[in-house]
């Protein structure tokens, strides 16, 4: 097979009208050529950090659209789907992403569970990292959530960080708004990268540290506009992700799009497109090819370099993308999953209290950080309630793993006016979290989601809708445009009963993710993320 067009040589800065000979999977040759059309063949996108589970597909679904964008690989930690179930999630994922021409490259999950004050479905403890890390198939140590274990020293985490060492494999980091002396000790201990930077000094600390920082823009999490001015500078220690990217912004763009955005504010191409295809393939030592003769044939035609929409996709040499249409096949495979608690009753979300004030989580747009407020407590007979009037909303989280009472909150800027939405993709060990206005919605919302054993739900006064998540509680066994279409229609909806975020079931799913600051909700109950500690409801 012989290519012709503008060729991107990316590491050494320069464009040349070339063609490239790929033969058995490789590129044989690349050669100057003094007529060529003007498309531009560069290296494929590679997103650096990403929970496939999030986008609620199976990886060999999430491959059918992502090489739609250009995307010929993920470095892709199965976090989710481990706490669900533990290694043998991750071996689904590796297997079922293996059904498909597309480079996964799955890491061992350095946190399930993410923290002891949570039920999740498993554990996964140093030995058995080892034995993850041991299969060539397992990339990397993944993200490094329990920063305080690395800060003091815990027996289980160094032994986890020391196995990464010992075979080699870069070790991911996660941690928000470490700053000073604790981030060294962080960076010493052999954590190597950071995703979690939500602010330029936060992120230049850490680069000047020696650490390599990627700039996340995800479907809730979106860091790119205050980290962005560091690539000019620092091209060479950054990258792209998007960590958590929802099936309705997969249809519509992945890495190409923060290339584009990018290129707009005037920053060199090739410094960008070093952060969106080379480095990535570099740091993590990945099987992709990086448009080089006797490399692997992993490269993509675009349009143009302000754009970057994508033509055609080749993974391997062979052609999985072309003019529009994604030619991966969908994969044959058996569902997996772990759900096993009951429907429950109204009453079982009733919170009894006379206090006059409680604590409030604030979600914020755009963060996985949320705030501590304290309120004015609205009871109603004795039963702590919503304030619609004044956007303090009852939140529960329902242990999805054995019966168990619910445990509640509120929260503020979710903004319903009726209704409730649910989702059993909780962040992390994927218990049930549902939002509403009323008891009654609550629970009709909860059992929603019990009846299907997973998925995302909106309940209005006069409507119920869901989107089951069969595949451990957290991903469909539908067609991926399918599933996006779905999830759009629930998001819209979502919108209509109220809700002024820009990703409501996102921003969800993060608000039982205890280890990011300040304040969260468990099935076990309100937790300070700021002091690692569970706290009072009432003040």
């Amino acid at each position: 097979m012989k290519l012709q067009g503008q060729i991107v040589d990316i590491q050494n800065g320069l464009i040349y009208k070339g063609e490239i000979t790929v033969e058995n999977g490789k590129i044989l040759s690349i050669i100057e050529k003094e007529h060529t059309n003007n498309q531009y063949i560069l290296p494929g996108f590679v997103d650096a950090h990403i929970h496939i589970e999030s986008s609620m597909l199976v990886p060999s679904e999430f491959a059918r659209l992502a090489v739609m964008h250009g995307t010929v690989a993920t470095v892709s930690d199965p976090h989710e789907i481990a706490n669900v179930l533990g290694v043998e999630g991750i071996e689904f994922m590796i297997d079922n992403g293996k059904k498909v021409p597309f480079k996964f490259n799955f890491g061992a999950p350095s946190c399930v569970p993410a923290t002891h004050f949570e039920s999740a479905g498993a554990v996964i403890n140093s030995d058995a990292i080892k034995t993850l890390l041991e299969n060539p198939d397992i990339k990397y140590l993944t993200e490094m959530m329990n920063y305080p274990g690395v800060l003091f020293d815990n027996d289980e985490v160094l032994k986890k960080i020391a196995w990464a060492k010992y075979y080699n494999k870069p070790i991911d980091g996660h941690a928000p708004g470490l700053r000073g002396d604790d981030v060294t000790k962080y960076i010493n201990a052999g954590i190597s990268t950071d995703h979690e930077c939500f602010t330029y000094e936060e992120a230049l600390e850490k680069l000047e540290k020696g650490m390599k920082v990627l700039i996340r823009e995800g479907s809730a999490a979106k860091n790119f506009e205050a980290l962005i001015d560091l690539l000019p500078e620092h091209f060479e220690n950054m990258m792209f992700c998007s960590d958590d990217k929802h099936p309705d912004d997969l249809l519509l763009h992945h890495i190409n799009n923060l290339c584009a955005r990018a290129v707009a504010k005037g920053i060199d191409v090739f410094k960008v497109l070093k952060a969106a295809c080379i480095n990535p393939v570099k740091h993590y030592n990945l099987d992709v090819g990086l448009l080089q003769e006797g490399a692997f044939a992993d490269f993509i035609l675009v349009e143009d370099l302000t754009h970057f929409k994508t033509i055609q996709t080749y993974i391997n040499g062979e052609l999985v993308f072309d003019k529009g249409t994604s030619l991966i096949q969908p994969a044959v495979f058996k569902n997996l999953n772990n759900f096993n608690c009951n429907k429950k009753n109204i009453s079982d979300f009733r919170f009894e209290s006379s206090s006059k004030r409680i604590r409030v989580i604030e979600a914020l747009e755009g963060q996985l950080v949320t705030n501590e407020l304290v309120a004015n407590a609205s009871v109603s007979d004795g039963n702590l309630i919503s304030n619609i009037e004044n956007d303090i909303l009852k939140m529960a989280v329902v242990n999805r793993y054995q019966n168990q009472k619910p445990a509640i909150a509120f929260i503020k800027n979710f903004g319903l006016k009726e209704g409730a939405i649910a989702s059993s993709v909780g962040h992390d060990s994927h218990n049930i979290i549902v939002v509403g206005v009323s008891d009654d919605a609550i629970c009709k919302a909860v059992n929603l989601l019990v009846e299907n054993k997973g998925g995302i739900c909106a309940i209005s006064n006069s409507e119920e809708k869901a989107l089951p998540l069969p595949v451990a509680g957290i991903m469909s066994d539908k067609d991926g445009e399918i599933i996006g279409k779905q999830y759009a229609e629930l998001d819209t909806m979502a919108k209509h009963l109220g809700s002024p975020l820009h990703a409501p079931y996102m921003t969800l799913s993060f608000m039982a993710l205890l280890v990011i600051p300040s304040l969260k909700l468990s099935d076990k109950g309100l937790f300070n993320g700021t002091d690692f500690e569970f706290t009072s409801l009432e003040v």
